[in-house]
């Protein structure tokens, strides 16, 4: 950990700039762009119920939405007020009254509605039960709901006992408390929305440098050499950010993108908060570098080889021998690796040139410093971990760690989900540290009872295991969910359908309806009230990307009569189940857990004294394993040889990811992309491949393989040939249920496709055309 403390907000550079212009037509005008001014508007429209609450959780909480880590209109990167259209757009989840009573008396007409239909119908008001038959919800007392739940978690094995918690707003308060209440009773099946984001982020850099988050800080984007965001569209997901990437352009940053797809957010940007950008906007990225899709092991590996090459002829001029030699291990056993991989190979798979990725490779070993920045598109593949592990090695080897303008950063898209495994609501961690016996042995001393020894499972293994027989020890009777929708989240839809109806019980504690709420289970749906993040008495905490931990209070406004503080409801529903135990796990107030977590995450000590509104401090200081010293037993950073992924295709077949537009996680607010203008159904491919197929832009297609079928239209896009994308979750039929990445049980979200035109496809639909095609396909996956 670092000595170093952050700084504090620097002033933001305004003086105008033409030369960083996305053009000279004011406002963009005749541009796709996102409408900032319009949704502002659409907002402020939508909360005019509620106008001075909403200006107080604007004001005064913080941010919802992404984690960059917004208090207030504050943070802690630049002077001056921030706000984007993200947490304008999740604003109303807070705000909205409860749900018209008359909606709670006809299911099937409920499910009629999609999930932002169902959003925007307003909030849980009580608890709900639902039994199998019945066509409607039943309003039940909180002592009914909690006996019942409490009643199931008695009749069963512990192992057969399953919690899950989003991000949905969730503090740092409520993952302590679940994490704890799941322990208390037997069960180490507990998980979190990381899951299935970011879990191969943590474990990669856990083994690579010892830490498990981002090694510094935002302001570390602003004045370093070269900025790289691997996989990641900031710009959409966590829009604050491209006013740290102006302040970093200003600086002289070089900001690279790798990615198969030229996203237009990344390429050009209208930062409404900055006169200058509001009116001409403003040019990100200087380069692109379009890997294919799981190319990316294979492009950094390239980028290594390129760099041993330049050694041989010059010494010293592409990566840093001192560092290498202080502050790791493996560099002859990675340098062997690498140098022994054949160009043809490292070439088809990353789908780059060699001298492209020469041109990276030079770009790094000429810069000073850098800061490299990824999101799902690394994380989402079976063999993530080595991707992050690589990311990892490229830093180690040019010593872009532990100081200044330095850094590897997994940036989050939900506020407060980096602290989720930090306190323990997690299969493999307990609160500040991982599941080993020394460290169990402490947590147990904090709590005072014993932590079921036995390996918890992830949130995909759970779900699988409901299907398991009956007298299978591990087949998991009672869902636990936190918010969360695993049939628009996970892949393959239907395989999620089965599971939610053959649950006994679930319980679906949440501030809303969405689909899967109205899914049938065979004993029993019970549906529990939550309260918002600014609800919760005494407030709450949340852990940005970059570790900063904010206080967010309560904020004075109106209140769903019933709904409940959630860590308070897993505290009332832990001492029902065993009350002779219950002042082992009784929390009355919420300073009582922060004072509690100080104690269990040393990391977190500090958090205690979080009381009032702009309350902040951030673990780890500026930079982890600062001046090279990582926090790994030997103090030294891991170089990893990493082979190339078995993850081929042939001709006519395509690789595909998914991709998010205009939405919040699975919650979807609008149907158009605003950044390209492709609808949810659109197919993002490039012209040539189309041209080869005869497709015409926006013409009928199909896409499918052995997992199922898509039906859209095709938009062509500035893709890597070979590579095409499809919106998520509506996409999700594709993805294949039960593949996992071997270290951190992510689940896979890319795979590959047969692309017809719809006509040819229809006509040619016959039973035996469809499955020797799929036949063919599948053995090529394999």
């Amino acid at each position: 950990m670092g000595k170093t403390k952050h700084a504090g907000p620097m002033k933001l550079d305004k003086k105008w700039d033409p030369s960083l212009w996305a053009g000279k037509v004011p406002l963009g005008l005749g541009k796709v762009k996102p409408k900032h001014i319009r949704d502002t508007l659409k907002v402020a429209l939508e909360n005019r119920d509620n106008l001075g609450y909403a200006y107080r959780i604007l004001t005064q909480g913080v941010c919802d939405g992404c984690a960059l880590g917004v208090s207030g209109l504050q943070d802690q990167t630049l002077a001056g007020p921030h706000l984007c259209t993200t947490r304008l757009n999740v604003l109303r989840l807070n705000t909205m009254p409860a749900i018209d009573p008359k909606w709670l008396d006809d299911v099937e007409e409920l499910r009629k509605l999609d999930s932002t239909e169902l959003r925007k119908l307003g909030r849980i008001p009580y608890p709900l039960s639902r039994k199998p038959g019945e066509k409607r919800f039943t309003r039940i007392s909180w002592d009914d709901a909690l006996n019942r739940i409490a009643a199931k978690i008695k009749a069963i094995d512990p192992k057969q006992l399953a919690f899950y918690l989003t991000a949905r707003g969730i503090t740092n308060e409520v993952y302590y408390t679940a994490a704890k209440v799941a322990r208390f009773l037997g069960t180490n099946n507990i998980d979190n929305a990381s899951r299935i984001c970011h879990s191969p982020s943590k474990t990669a850099l856990k083994r690579s440098l010892g830490i498990g988050a981002s090694s510094c800080n935002y302001q570390d984007w602003i004045g370093t050499d070269v900025l790289v965001f691997w996989g990641s569209v900031a710009a959409n997901n966590q829009p604050v950010s491209t006013k740290y990437m102006y302040a970093a352009k200003k600086a002289g940053t070089k900001i690279i993108m790798i990615n198969p797809y030229r996203e237009p957010a990344m390429e050009n940007y209208w930062i409404p908060s900055i006169p200058e950008s509001a009116l001409f906007g403003t040019q990100i990225v200087d380069d692109v570098f379009q890997v294919n899709i799981g190319g990316d092991i294979a492009f950094m590996n390239g980028v290594m080889k390129h760099w041993f090459e330049m050694e041989k002829e010059q010494p010293g001029s592409a990566i840093d021998h001192a560092f290498i030699a202080n502050h790791t291990n493996g560099f002859a056993e990675l340098k062997e690796h690498v140098e022994q991989l054949n160009w043809n190979d490292i070439v088809k798979s990353a789908g780059l040139s060699k001298e492209r990725i020469l041109e990276f490779a030079k770009l790094l070993a000429n810069s000073r410093s850098g800061v490299f920045i990824w999101s799902m598109g690394l994380t989402q593949h079976r063999f993530a971990t080595d991707n992050i592990s690589q990311v990892a090695n490229l830093a180690l080897l040019q010593g872009f760690i532990g100081r200044k303008h330095c850094g590897v950063m997994p940036i989050r898209g939900h506020s407060g989900v980096q602290g989720s495994g930090e306190m323990g609501a997690d299969p493999f961690v307990l609160p500040g540290g991982d599941f080993e016996p020394e460290h169990k042995k402490r947590i147990e001393a904090i709590w005072g009872f014993h932590i079921p020894d036995w390996q918890g499972d992830t949130v995909g293994q759970m779900l699988e295991n409901v299907l398991l027989p009956d007298d299978h020890e591990r087949k998991v009777r009672l869902f636990y969910t936190s918010g969360g929708n695993f049939l628009e989240t996970m892949p393959d839809p239907a395989f999620i359908q089965r599971v939610l109806e053959n649950v006994e019980l679930r319980v679906h504690q949440d501030i809303i309806f969405n689909t899967s709420t109205l899914v049938d289970a065979k004993e029993e749906v019970i549906v529990l009230p939550a309260m918002t993040r600014y609800e919760q008495p005494g407030g709450g905490t949340s852990t940005s990307t970059e570790r900063m931990v904010y206080f967010s209070p309560e904020i004075k406004g109106p209140r769903i009569e019933e709904a409940r503080a959630e860590w308070d409801i897993y505290v009332e529903l832990a001492k029902r189940v065993d009350p002779e135990r219950a002042h082992l796990i009784d929390f009355q107030t919420a300073q009582q857990i922060r004072d509690e977590i100080a104690v269990a995450n040393p990391n977190y000590d500090g958090i205690q004294h979080l009381k009032n509104r702009g309350d902040v401090f951030q673990w780890g200081g500026a930079w982890l394993c600062e001046g090279g010293v990582c926090p790994t037993p030997d103090g030294r950073g891991n170089l990893l040889p990493i082979d190339l992924p078995e993850f081929r295709r042939t001709e006519g077949h395509f690789y595909v990811t998914s991709r998010r537009g205009k939405q919040f996680n699975s919650m979807v607010y609008s149907e158009t992309d605003p950044f390209n203008g492709a609808d949810r159904y659109d197919v993002i491919m490039n012209e040539t491949d189309g041209k080869k197929l005869n497709i015409r832009n926006g013409e009928s297609i199909v896409v499918y393989n052995q997992y199922g079928t898509f039906q859209g239209r095709a938009c062509f896009g500035d893709t890597q040939t070979g590579n095409i994308a499809v919106y998520w979750p509506e996409g999700n039929m594709l993805l294949p249920k039960g593949v996992y990445e071997t270290h951190a049980k992510i689940p896979e979200y890319n795979t590959t496709v047969i692309v017809e035109k719809a006509e040819s496809f229809h006509a040619q639909k016959d039973r035996r055309y469809l499955e020797k095609r799929v036949e063919e396909l599948e053995l090529e996956a394999n």
